[in-house]
């Protein structure tokens, strides 16, 4: 069978430990008690500090017996893991975390998070009001390890002048092989610079390819069995360096900003840089799917988990507050002020959303793409421990490094695979 994010958490139950991230388990003390504040780590997702601490402000003012506390995580999702793993082994914990596409999974397979389902039910929380699909994101064994929070998916950005410079019209190319013809149009148009800019393999290239990879037939892997050395595979992989030789895609360590300054005519990015983009872009841009046949891109982002070794006390406000957090009038908050999408399903319904996507029709395209041209990522990138890390490393040896791609891919292949037999199928 094939492996939908449902189908691995249902067979998966059996496993009870990966040599990974949160390998010590709970470590602290069971229950800490903390002092009476909900310390809330973050990496500010979509540089959302400022609206993070508006919505912890009005939370402070509704609830001052158990105010809340927004506590620098890290700089992005892997250093606010490193840190959360650093309390496991012994330090203070948080009532609350950001946890990413990638780390979430780890965490609840270490039960370094708790299950969520009973306390919805204590603090009354309607589960069901959120997007079905990024809630059911977080289920494993039948229970639920985080509630959606910065969550997103991947977005062509297409600068309007020069695709109309270029005699390429208002919207973005349909396929890959439709990029690659209109790439040198894009090029001229904008003085021999590249025709799309992508963030490297430090930046989260491995996810951004993934949509690519599925269009050429290929994956990551099957089940548990990675796939980096199939046909098909071989074929996307080739594709990208072939690009990048070209002139016609560039690597980037800011690829934001290279996009934003004109660097280049289109840039593949998250639907959490739209906000920053739209205050930031010299020149007008439209938002596009990624090239079909569907589907395309990647779901990803963050959801918000709270460790298991706290207090219930602390475990039920903690639920309370992230339900707040992602309340109906807070996600359309958050997700105006970064670009990320909405969590709850009557956001759409809401006055001052309809009003904001109405005048910013960019924000449209990703909450449409959702469900029209994504799936959820594939086990070698997201459940096996360092996947996402191990491949941007092997895409940044393909582009930047312009090694063999068979190469690349077949110890990729490899190094996947020594990783599933030594800490998944024991256990499984």
């Amino acid at each position: 069978m094939s492996l939908s994010r449902r189908n691995f958490l249902a067979i998966s139950g059996a496993v009870a430990s990966v040599g990974a991230l949160a390998a010590c388990g709970t470590g602290a003390s069971a229950g800490q008690k903390g002092d009476g504040t909900i310390q809330f780590w973050s990496n500010h997702p979509g540089k959302s500090q400022a609206v993070e601490q508006q919505i912890i402000d009005a939370w402070n003012a509704a609830n001052p017996k158990t105010p809340a506390k927004l506590v620098d995580g890290g700089a992005n999702y892997e250093e606010l893991g490193q840190k959360f793993n650093a309390a496991l082994a012994g330090g203070q914990l948080p009532d609350v975390i950001v946890a990413s596409d990638v780390t979430w999974f780890n965490f609840a397979l270490n039960k370094a998070t708790t299950p969520l389902d009973d306390l919805w039910t204590k603090a009354g929380v309607k589960a069901d009001t959120y997007v079905d699909t990024l809630r059911e994101d977080y289920a494993y064994n039948g229970k639920h390890y985080g509630m959606p929070y910065a969550r997103s998916t991947n977005l062509v950005y297409l600068n309007t002048e020069l695709m109309q410079k270029a005699g390429l019209g208002s919207s973005g190319p349909t396929t890959w092989a439709q990029f690659a013809e209109w790439a040198p149009k894009l090029k001229e148009a904008n003085g021999g610079k590249p025709a799309l800019v992508i963030p490297d393999g430090k930046n989260y290239l491995d996810w951004y390819f993934q949509g690519m990879v599925w269009t050429f037939g290929g994956s990551y892997s099957k089940d548990w069995t990675p796939t980096f050395t199939s046909a098909e595979t071989i074929a996307a992989g080739q594709f990208l360096q072939d690009q990048v030789k070209a002139g016609n895609i560039a690597i980037s360590n800011d690829a934001v900003n290279q996009f934003a300054t004109g660097g280049a005519a289109g840039l593949l990015e998250s639907t959490g840089s739209l906000t920053g983009l739209t205050k930031s872009a010299k020149s007008p841009f439209f938002t596009a799917y990624l090239p079909g046949p569907k589907p395309g891109a990647a779901t990803g982002g963050a959801g918000l988990g709270i460790p298991a070794g706290i207090s219930d006390e602390r475990k039920l406000n903690a639920v309370k507050f992230v339900d707040f957090l992602t309340n109906t009038a807070n996600t359309v908050k958050f997700t105006q002020a970064t670009g990320y999408m909405p969590v709850r399903k009557d956001a759409l319904d809401d006055a001052a959303e309809k009003q904001f996507l109405a005048q910013n029709p960019n924000a449209m395209t990703a909450i449409r793409q959702v469900n029209e041209n994504t799936k959820s990522q594939d086990a070698a990138r997201v459940f096996v421990p360092g996947g996402g890390t191990r491949i941007g490393a092997a895409l940044d040896r393909i582009t930047t490094g312009k090694e063999d791609v068979k190469t690349v891919f077949q110890q990729l292949q490899d190094d996947t695979q020594k990783v599933v037999d030594r800490d998944i199928k024991p256990l499984i």
